[in-house]
């Protein structure tokens, strides 16, 4: 990787390798996971616990002989180096005040051995930049990008000031950093108040249609069909003639990891305006329409019957939090995930009104949510603009323009 830009008098461009090394993670079979932690035990870390901060709602638990030499440290930076989730290679998070914590084997860390020379906080500043990610796309060059070597990190040079200098640069990133996340919270908390108002919304009109109407279990009139799970030996990442989409709960969040199933080892489709159910979390009970395709096990569709219950009006009331509460406070647990308990959903009690008032009930709820939608997505482009913000202050100060 050749000098990107000049830089001020003073300032290096120094390859990662000069001030310290990588350490790739701990490999270990299943049978020595604990179920709890003894003094003779280390938490382990690994991809999925590397978001924009450390994450630790699933983690494991291994005896310390199994991570000889691979005990986290304060100052490491661990990253993500191979995962089945693309957008998690090579997210990284800087280690501070962590005991008896480990890494598993698709994480490596970074160590600095030179802390004289280089400053971990720089260092952390350094790899949230546009200068880490412009080098994580040169490694991927347009292809799906899963497995990072430490080799092509190693190679990375970093602009490298005097000590004093990294240490008056993070400071000064600390404190507007500090000011523009306050503003992000201060929007976040706009739609997450929207969201609460629309959540009030949808029990006030379905507590008077209780009020008005007679209750009835789910089933009566809904079916809940669970999808398959076919072999991954007939998945493909482009759509060949004869493959389906195969539809999976992230597929709701974003179009990152799309697949291709043979339609041969699949069952269960759905279309675009069938209410489907996220079985499995966190979060459980997610309610999802707007894909069409085949659907794995992890979604289940509700089928209504339609000369009783319209699509859009269940789809509101799966919505209501009266029952996402009680499907959630039942869900069932198993293997580190929570599930929808299907016999509690399907005689849970719904109140039905005529097919004309379903009509007017869903026109109202959609007037609302589009007004509600409006409000989140001024409130998103603010939040775009201080990331975006963020992003242009690490460039000037990484150019020594700070």
């Amino acid at each position: 990787m050749s000098d990107l830009y000049e830089l001020p008098n003073g300032w290096e461009w120094i390859e990662l390798k000069f001030f310290g090394k990588f350490i790739r993670g701990v490999s270990y079979k299943k049978e020595q996971l604990l179920e709890s932690k003894t003094d003779n035990d280390l938490i382990l870390l690994r991809a999925n616990n590397i978001q924009n901060e450390l994450n630790l709602d699933e983690v494991q638990i291994i005896p310390k002989e199994v991570a000889k030499g691979k005990i986290l440290e304060d100052g490491d930076v661990l990253f993500a180096m191979s995962s089945g989730s693309k957008h998690l290679v090579g997210k990284n998070i800087l280690i501070n005040g962590l005991t008896d914590y480990t890494f598993g084997a698709f994480c490596s860390i970074y160590r600095n051995t030179k802390k004289e020379i280089l400053d971990n906080y720089y260092l952390s500043y350094v790899l949230k930049s546009n200068l880490y990610r412009e080098k994580l796309s040169a490694l991927s060059m347009g292809a799906n990008i899963n497995n990072l070597k430490s080799s092509d990190l190693e190679i990375m040079k970093i602009p490298t000031p005097p000590l004093s200098e990294q240490q008056r640069i993070v400071s000064k990133l600390d404190l507007l950093f500090e000011k523009i996340d306050k503003s992000i919270a201060l929007h976040q908390k706009n739609m997450d108040e929207a969201d609460v108002f629309m959540g009030s919304v949808l029990n006030d009109v379905f507590g008077e249609l209780e009020e008005k109407y007679p209750k009835v279990e789910l089933t009566k009139y809904v079916k809940f069909n669970g999808g398959s799970q076919p072999p991954k030996s007939d998945f493909s990442d482009i759509e060949l003639d004869g493959y389906v989409r195969l539809i999976q709960i992230r597929d709701y969040k974003t179009d990152n990891y799309i697949v291709y199933v043979d339609k041969n080892s699949v069952k269960k489709f759905c279309r675009k305006d069938d209410v489907m159910i996220g079985r499995y979390g966190p979060p459980v009970f997610q309610i999802l329409r707007g894909i069409e395709g085949a659907y794995n096990v992890a979604l289940m569709k509700a089928e209504p019957n339609e000369d009783i219950i319209s699509k859009d009006f269940l789809f509101e009331f799966l919505k209501n939090s009266n029952i996402q509460n009680y499907i959630i406070g039942l869900s069932q647990r198993s293997a580190g995930q929570s599930g929808v308990n299907k016999e509690a959903l399907e005689k849970y009690p719904i109140s039905i009104p005529p097919l004309q008032i379903q009509q007017k009930v869903v026109k109202y709820l959609d007037e609302i949510s589009e007004k509600i939608e409006k409000i989140k997505s001024i409130q998103k482009e603010k939040m775009d603009s201080l990331k975006a913000l963020k992003a242009s202050i690490l460039d000037k100060a990484f150019k020594g323009e700070l």
